[in-house]
């Protein structure tokens, strides 16, 4: 466990937003882990060198910088003695911000089957963690589009996909992107003459609303980052913030 430790220390410290997938085995759930991981670009950072293949730290748009997390798939009567083990793999959860449960929209036990996920999250303690339905492969299904639903308040709590096709992905990163919002801060600021290297960092890292340059040669950028990366741009030379405004 140390090895999983020292990756939830190092994703403290530096506040990335965490998305954890969970789901029945052939939901699609690595497809989808794939889809995500591939859209965004891989940030080769030593601090994640050390975990295994299933946490990718990613670029994702609308919300810049996550990590993704993917879990052990769900098997229907697992057998007693494995249970325990079982759950000691989706820890992972416990630890996210948003928790993708991915279904299959296909298959005809999947009521049952989100029954039963939802009740080993509870078991776990991850209950309380912001959780958006999955339904993937609609392309199975025939004349159905992708959509998103949402609760009473406005939240969405179900996206229509196809991690295999790619329909309804863009849905998803929107529904990703107003979950993290709370992590996310917009603003504008000003990149001097010199500093100009850094947009392409930002580019890199986060989401540009808009970009122009003014009389004097400098970069005016609005932009869409985490609080704590903002931090770490302002303390940089030739950084000025215009302006900042947090979700509400």
């Amino acid at each position: 466990h140390k090895q999983r430790d020292l990756g939830r220390k190092s994703r403290v410290k530096n506040e990335l937003p965490m998305i954890a997938l969970a789901g029945y085995t052939n939901a699609g759930k690595s497809t989808l882990f794939n889809t995500l991981t591939d859209a965004g670009v891989f940030a080769h950072d030593q601090l994640f060198a050390t975990l295994d293949s299933t946490i990718r730290r990613v670029i994702l748009p609308a919300s810049g910088e996550a990590v993704i997390a993917d879990t052990v798939g769900f098997i229907q009567d697992l057998p007693h003695d494995l249970v325990d083990a079982f759950k000691s793999t989706l820890e992972e959860t416990k630890r996210s911000n948003v928790l993708l449960h991915i279904v299959d929209a296909a298959d005809e036990y999947n009521v049952e089957k989100i029954g039963q996920v939802e009740e080993i999250v509870n078991e776990i303690g991850a209950s309380k963690i912001p959780t958006i339905l999955v339904m993937n492969k609609i392309d199975c299904i025939k004349n159905f589009e992708p959509r998103l639903d949402r609760d009473e308040s406005g939240r969405v709590y179900r996206v229509w996909i196809s991690s295999k096709t790619g329909e309804g992905i863009d849905l998803l990163y929107l529904a990703l992107a107003e979950q993290l919002s709370g992590m996310m801060t917009r603003a504008k600021i000003e990149l001097d003459v010199m500093s100009a290297y850094i947009r392409s960092e930002i580019h890199s890292i986060g989401y540009i609303h808009n970009e122009k340059v003014d009389d004097f040669g400098r970069w005016i950028l609005e932009i869409n980052v985490t609080h704590h990366y903002l931090s770490k741009l302002l303390n940089k030379k030739g950084v000025k913030l215009l302006w900042e405004q947090s979700p509400k």
